[in-house]
């Protein structure tokens, strides 16, 4: 099994910073990008937007592998992220139809309550 598999997009610079890309036309449902995950310890992800909120309870936080810490927001998201919180994995799903070369962009679950977030 294969934990970390991003070779299907690549990260470049947009108009929203760093961003991720598809490599390739993806349809719906399908999977994108898988990754793994890092519990991190002493840290605020409230602070530092490129950390996951990794429990239930918003305590934990992790980073991630691969080109996941560069999924950029959108009200109009292309694609859902799936976190496996007892394996600590990440998968990344197709939730419409994507070209090659288009921006892969989803709706960040923590925007609502998130310091870093609130000027997006």
């Amino acid at each position: 099994m294969d934990f970390v598999e991003c070779s299907n997009v690549y990260v470049k610079k947009g108009i929203n910073g760093y961003g991720v890309y598809a490599r390739k036309d993806f349809k719906e449902g399908e999977i994108i990008e898988k990754g793994i995950m890092i519990r991190m310890k002493n840290t605020d992800g409230n602070e530092n937007p490129h950390l996951f909120t990794w429990s239930d309870d918003r305590k934990v936080w992790a980073s991630a592998s691969g080109c996941i810490p560069f999924y950029n927001h959108s009200d109009e998201p292309n694609i859902k992220k799936i976190g496996d919180l007892v394996n600590d994995l990440m998968t990344i799903i197709a939730i419409k139809d994507i070209k090659k070369d288009e921006e892969l962009c989803n709706t960040y679950y923590s925007k609502k309550w998130r310091k870093c977030f609130q000027d997006f």
